[in-house]
């Protein structure tokens, strides 16, 4: 008897989910940019209102020449300034002049500035905005110029000019220059190659071929070892942003990205597990393999980076740290649900029709859950646009049809994938695809409800979420010897009155009781709660609402489409394509 592959995904995963997770930190304990020790405890006395350990950290990155650790001990400084600046302005007391203060001060200039114009695309910045960020940044040149006339030899101040250049949209000239002067300090600093890529970018005031082929030449001079050797993963994200992966996917050879991949990969084997250093361009490689589709090599690099996330890649898709966790747990379930369960090889596909049904003389298992046969349906209390945001997270084909009273309905829709990825049938990002456990994935994060309904043999189920969370459960049972109690049923009542506004959930309580006509109480309870009925054919045939006016398909994503759409739509508070320059 022919078993569906999504059936034996599930037993696969819940046995290897676990064991995916060792060697990765508890959720938790992963932090963001997260401070050396030693910078740790000088921010914690510059909140405190002590400039002195501050000063005497940048004074010892100057004089070792230490650029990396100058780079990011200054950020983070003015970063702290924006909300706790008295220390700032002791120092400037105690020591005007002083070529470390002057650095700090520059990189507060550009951090302000930006905080003013948001992350969001241009479309979305308002003229004022925009007037207030061009007049801090023009305001702000004599600081940044003194920042670089105090500092000879420190390539840090000319990578802050950049950033200046580009809110600035300065002529290419300036940039040539700021980068030329930096290269003349350290030609391998990579704070100000970071930066100099992503004034290539496409998006910025270059094109992918400028970019990947500045990221490749500073790479090449590298010296063996050294982090600029990582750039071109850099370019990859940047690309990445706005072509899918894949030969013939976009204007650069896919050649070209899998061999970068591959150099970043022999480049993280030359440092260590948690190495912070290392951590910058391996958070860059995770994400170029999962795009890549090459989880488990994606496992082992978050593996390596421990609890160091890094604001990019990260950011570009929406909040940092929730993104890297998102992801990271999704390329666990990749990796557990294609382990064998007992060893040796994963079965074969069913085997199909053109059409994308099982053949003739197949038969399904009966390990396969109910729900796998699509003989379910979510209302959502949100319009069309809002839940195929939410939607696109799941990794499944699905379709939506709009319905009455501002709610729309939702069916996984397999008959719509091409025949060559019908063979994973409901394979999911973070799980199977029973409409259920997607209905909690996709409603995580929302303020509004999904009711999901299904047909389980002869009887009816009903199960309510919210924010990821199951509410409230019931069945409706052909054999009258199941009814719940009435306390069992009023307790599922009120939990559905409360989230729909219903006032008396009495009459809920008589039609979650009733027998012997599951379907007729399903559709009495949808009334009572004041929602749209269901579609003509459910409960009889799969996929009932492929024949409704209006109805659309949102196809399945990659694990890195998906996060892409779902967490940088062009109806985010945050823009994928356009945050603030790195620090």
């Amino acid at each position: 008897m022919a078993k569906l592959p999504g059936a034996l995904a599930l037993p696969r995963m819940l046995r290897h989910f676990a064991t995916t997770g060792e060697g990765l930190p508890e959720d938790g304990a992963v932090e963001v940019d997260a401070p050396d020790d030693a910078l740790r405890a000088v921010l914690s006395a510059a909140r405190s209102g002590t400039w002195e350990p501050a000063a005497t950290l940048l004074a010892e990155t100057r004089s070792a020449g230490d650029w990396y650790r100058r780079g990011l001990s200054s950020a983070g400084l003015a970063e702290l300034a924006l909300h706790h600046h008295g220390w700032l302005d002791d120092w400037n007391r105690a020591r005007p002049g002083d070529p470390d203060l002057a650095l700090v001060l520059a990189e507060l200039e550009i951090d302000r500035a930006w905080q003013i114009r948001t992350a969001a695309r241009a479309r979305h910045v308002s003229q004022e905005q925009f007037h207030a960020f061009r007049t801090l940044l023009n305001d702000a040149t004599p600081v940044l110029r003194t920042a670089a006339d105090l500092n000879p030899g420190d390539p840090v101040p000319w990578r802050i000019l950049i950033s200046h250049a580009m809110g600035l949209g300065a002529p290419r000239e300036v940039f040539d220059e700021y980068l030329a002067r930096g290269r003349d300090c350290d030609p391998h600093d990579l704070g100000l190659h970071t930066r100099a890529v992503q004034y290539l970018a496409q998006k910025w005031y270059g094109s992918h071929a400028e970019m990947f082929d500045f990221a490749e030449s500073a790479a090449a001079a590298a010296p063996a070892g050294s982090l600029l050797r990582g750039l071109p993963l850099q370019a990859v994200t940047e690309y990445a942003l706005e072509h899918e992966a894949g030969i013939g996917r976009g204007p650069v050879a896919w050649s070209r990205i899998e061999a970068h991949v591959e150099a970043g990969l022999e480049l993280s084997a030359a440092y260590g597990p948690g190495d912070r250093q290392a951590a910058g361009f391996r958070n860059h490689l995770a994400l170029a393999l999962i795009r890549c589709e090459r989880h488990h090599e994606a496992l082992d690099v978050f593996r390596l980076i421990g609890t160091d996330a890094r604001t990019f890649p990260w950011a570009y898709l929406g909040d940092a740290r929730e993104v890297f966790l998102l992801l990271r747990k999704g390329v666990r379930v990749h990796v557990s649900r294609s382990t064998p369960y007992f060893g040796g090889s994963i079965p074969s596909p069913v085997a199909e029709t053109p059409s994308g049904t099982l053949a003739p003389g197949t038969t399904v298992s009966a390990t396969v859950p109910t729900a796998m046969a699509a003989m379910a349906l979510a209302v959502v209390r949100a319009p069309m646009r809002e839940v195929r945001e939410a939607v696109l997270i799941t990794g499944t084909t699905m379709r939506l049809a709009p319905a009455p009273r501002g709610s729309t309905l939702v069916e996984t829709a397999p008959s719509a994938d091409p025949p060559a990825r019908r063979k994973g049938m409901r394979r999911t990002l973070l799980g199977e695809g029973e409409l259920p456990r997607l209905a909690r994935a996709f409603s995580r994060g929302e303020t509004w409800p999904v009711l999901v309904v299904a047909k389980e043999g002869a009887d009816y189920t009903l199960r309510l979420y919210r924010d990821g969370r199951e509410l409230t459960a019931h069945a409706w049972w052909t054999d009258p010897a199941e009814m719940p109690t009435q306390e069992e049923a009023a307790k599922r009542a009120a939990a559905l009155a409360a989230c729909y506004s219903v006032a008396d959930h009495r009459p809920l309580t008589a039609a979650l009781r009733g027998t012997g006509a599951p379907l007729q109480h399903v559709g009495e309870t949808f009334t009572l709660l004041g929602l749209p009925p269901l579609p003509a054919g459910f409960g009889d045939r799969p996929e009932p609402l492929a024949d409704l006016r209006g109805a659309q398909v949102v196809a399945r994503r990659s694990l890195f489409g998906a996060i892409k759409e779902t967490l940088a739509s062009d109806d985010s508070a945050q823009r994928g394509g356009e945050l603030p320059p790195l620090s």
